[in-house]
């Protein structure tokens, strides 16, 4: 069952599972108003569907030894798709990029890089970022702290999609 629109009990199942990807399906259903079983076949239709695209623990990055984040502004010297698709396999490969965005704008690529500290990030920047094929400029911003950091999209069970309000 391929869903394309989302009900209440959709909505419901989708913002309970973003904010506690391990709740159990039995209280799934009892927050959705509605039984373990079909509640089941609804989360894994909203997977078939890509609703949900996976499940992930947060982690923390300080503990784990990763106290610097970096915000890089990058700009190719080319915009032909061909190269814009290039940087983003090239990118894929780095592990300390962490979220990898195209822009519209002056600058191209804003790139979430963690480092363990400043001169891990330096040598990142030097011998990887910089030496890659079409990259023209990095401009870093040194994160200082993180005042809020909710993950996926807001989600209100009471609204209607705009599909919805034209079934009328």
């Amino acid at each position: 069952m391929r869903r394309s629109k989302l009900d209440k009990i959709d909505r419901k199942i989708l913002r309970d599972l973003q904010s506690d990807g391990r709740i159990t399906n039995v209280e799934l259903a009892k927050n959705a108003g509605i039984s373990a079983p079909p509640c089941l076949r609804r989360v894994r239709a909203l997977e078939e569907a890509g609703f949900i695209r996976g499940y992930h623990a947060d982690l923390d990055e300080e503990l784990l030894g990763y106290g610097v984040t970096v915000f890089a502004f990058v700009g190719l010297d080319s915009q032909a798709e061909a190269d814009l698709v290039a940087f983003e396999e090239r990118v894929r490969d780095w592990p300390l990029v962490r979220e990898c965005h195209m822009l519209q704008g002056e600058t191209d690529f804003l790139l979430k890089v963690v480092a363990r500290d400043l001169d891990s990030y330096n040598r990142f920047l030097t011998n990887e970022l910089t030496a890659a094929p079409h990259v023209n400029h990095v401009r870093s911003a040194i994160g200082i702290r993180t005042s809020k950091r909710d993950v996926g999209v807001p989600i209100d069970p009471d609204r209607l999609d705009v599909d919805e309000s034209d079934e009328d």
